[in-house]
């Protein structure tokens, strides 16, 4: 197992504890679970940068780091629900999408199709990592300003959901046709 591997291993290891980090009584508990979601969150550049430069891209690497990204998100989103910063119907929209986005990629790799990510899916978990960052740490600093940045970023992170799985369907619409219903 090559090293961009071991650390797409090594976040989706560090999601059980974020999420105990988060739930637990101690003192300061959701900044030290938002320096864990941050430091999962940069794993995900750096294993991606050694796959693509050090010639590190595996079938494993394909298909498990998407795979990471999705738990390490939804486990921060599901938990934010739980812990009353966000509402669950934000959270359904996420896993809607992350399930049919997902849903259309394996039935196009059936019939030979590859489908890649798309700009907007790419600004789509920048703004969900920002924002979910920010719910973490209290909206910290922008909350010494007044700025609601949390909630700015989680709602253009909700259109940017939206808007890819549409793209995503939209490009991808052969995937259908060619399906036998």
């Amino acid at each position: 197992m090559n090293l961009a591997n071991k650390i797409t291993i090594f976040r989706i290891i560090l999601v059980p504890i974020f999420v105990a980090v988060l739930y637990s009584n101690i003192e300061y508990a959701n900044y030290i679970a938002g320096i864990i979601f941050l430091f999962a969150a940069i794993t995900d550049a750096i294993d991606g940068h050694l796959a693509r430069t050090k010639d590190m891209i595996t079938d494993f690497g394909k298909f498990m780091d998407p795979l990471a990204d999705k738990i390490l998100v939804l486990a921060a989103f599901i938990s934010l629900v739980e812990i009353g910063k966000i509402p669950a119907w934000m959270v359904i929209i996420v896993i809607t999408r992350e399930f049919t986005i997902t849903g259309l990629r394996v039935l196009a790799a059936s019939s030979g199709i590859t489908i890649a990510a798309s700009n907007l899916g790419k600004f789509k978990t920048i703004f969900q990592l920002l924002a979910i960052i920010l719910l973490l740490f209290n909206n910290f600093p922008f909350n010494m300003i007044n700025i609601p940045m949390d909630y700015l970023l989680l709602h253009i992170s909700m259109i940017f959901t939206i808007i890819s799985g549409i793209d995503y369907i939209y490009k991808n619409k052969e995937v259908f046709e060619r399906m036998d219903m």
